[in-house]
Order: structure tokens, then C-alpha cells, then sequence
């Protein structure tokens, strides 16, 4: 079996491009033959539609691998991608935060279900756009935190929270966490603004920062409302050739932690 290495996408700020990162990494993962699970970890469920899964076929949820008795194999369902699996996720992840918590050990639910070994080569949790119990969840049971970051003015100032909580965890609960990177979305190359923010990240936070930018692209935007990854709504875009690059660079990373 090989060692799961599991990610938590995360981004406290809302529309930054983790559910498109989660679905399309995945994506270009399962492409290069590896075998990804997305856990949708995110009330909105946008991960799971993305990958086409109809809100009325979601009878096992993520809700359930958090807060019932279900293993992970229990909650997993196919996609039309070879080698991509998914946990989706549906509404009732909206008050997970109030139903667990009372429960003892309640940031520690996901890592004792995904500590099992299982056939899978990664797995990439879909976080919601906040920093509570969910997300501390993902990141207590993960190897590394994935950060999309969008080129805008703001983008810094709130990814210091982020790093905070990541610290927090790290003290507190998985003193192995670390910073997979920080990855550049929704960038124009002809704005002088995304320019800036990119010169700013890189000298900020140095090789954190992946090479590859994920761009803005129309195809991209598309693709969801098709229920597909983009990589299969438009082989050819710009967005697909970003998140192939993006796996690459990913996996080169992977073998220089080896």
C-alpha cells in the first residue's frame, strides 16, 4: 500500500480558487496515474457538483466520516475521471460546527478516520472559507496545507491569519503540519496589480510560492457549470495547462520531501 499523503486546501477568504485547485490538482494527479480522493469538506458542496455529483446521490457524506460511524471506503463514490473518488458533502455540513462542539476530541475526528492505510495516493480536502472547526479538522488529520492565494490588493494581509492557525495546530495538535505551498490564482499577466501581488508573495514567502500561476481563463469558470474538471471540459484551455504544470511542480515537491 502506498503512504497516503493527505492536503487541506485551505483559504479562510471566500472565491480565491481552492474547490477549482482541489478539483483540478485532482484531477491532473489521477491523469499522471495516481490515485486521489477529494473529501468536499465544504457545506456549499461545490467540489461535489463540480465532479458531477447530483445533490439527491449524495446519500453518504463527509457529515458522516466527520461525526458518524463511517470509514472512508464507506463514503466514497466514483467520478468520471479514472483514478478520482469522492467524499461529497451536502448541507448538513452547515452545523457541524455547533453538533461537535461538545464532542471530545472534536478536532481530532477526521484524522483518527483517514489515519487508517488505504490504496489511495493522495487526498485532497476541499475546505470551507473559514477557519473553524471544519477546516482545524482537515488540518489536524493532513501531512501539509495547500494555500490557494488570489492576485488581488488584500491577498497578504489575510493569509497571515491563515499561517496563524496553521502555528496553532501545529503546537497544539499535529506538530508535523506544514506548508505544502502557496499557489498564485486567478492571475492576469497584463495586470500591473497581479504583477505586484506575485513579486510581493515571492519575496514574502520565498520557495514557498509554486512557479507555476494559475491564470485567469473563461474555460476555467466554465467548467464547473458542466459538472466536470476542466482538464476534461477543455483539454487544451490555458486553466488545463496551468493545473498540469501545477501537478508537476507538485510531485516534484512530493519527491524532494522523500
Amino acid at each position: 500500500m502506498p503512504d497516503t499523503r493527505i492536503i487541506a486546501v485551505a483559504n479562510q477568504k471566500g472565491g480565491v480558487g481552492k474547490t477549482t485547485t482541489a478539483i483540478n490538482l485532482g484531477a491532473a494527479l489521477a491523469e499522471q496515474g495516481n490515485k486521489v480522493v477529494i473529501i468536499d469538506l465544504d457545506p456549499q458542496g461545490n467540489a461535489s457538483t463540480g465532479l458531477g455529483v447530483p445533490v439527491e446521490e449524495r446519500n453518504t457524506t463527509s457529515y458522516d466520516l466527520l461525526a458518524g460511524e463511517q470509514v472512508l471506503s464507506q463514503t466514497l463514490q466514483d467520478t468520471d475521471i479514472t483514478n478520482l473518488r469522492i467524499v461529497p458533502s451536502n448541507r448538513d455540513l452547515a452545523s457541524a460546527d455547533f453538533d461537535l462542539s461538545n464532542r471530545p476530541g472534536r478536532t481530532q475526528l477526521l484524522r483518527r478516520k483517514l489515519s487508517q492505510p488505504s490504496e489511495f495516493d493522495y487526498i485532497l480536502i476541499d475546505c470551507p472559507p473559514a477557519l473553524g472547526l471544519l477546516t482545524v479538522n482537515a488540518m489536524v488529520a493532513a501531512d501539509s496545507v495547500l494555500v490557494p492565494l488570489q492576485a488581488e490588493f488584500y491577498a497578504l494581509e489575510g493569509l497571515s491569519q491563515l499561517l496563524m492557525t496553521v502555528r496553532e495546530v501545529r503546537q497544539t495538535a499535529n506538530p508535523d503540519l506544514r506548508i505544502e505551498g502557496v499557489l498564485l490564482t486567478m492571475s492576469d499577466s497584463r495586470n500591473n496589480l497581479s504583477q505586484q501581488v506575485e513579486a510581493d508573495a515571492r519575496s514574502t514567502l520565498s520557495g514557498l510560492v509554486y512557479r507555476t500561476v494559475i491564470p485567469r481563463n473563461v474555460r476555467l469558470s466554465e467548467a464547473p457549470s458542466h459538472a466536470m474538471p476542466v482538464l476534461q471540459y477543455d483539454p487544451n484551455s490555458k486553466g488545463t495547462a496551468a493545473y498540469r504544470e501545477l501537478a508537476k511542480e507538485f510531485l516534484s515537491r512530493q519527491l524532494a520531501t522523500v
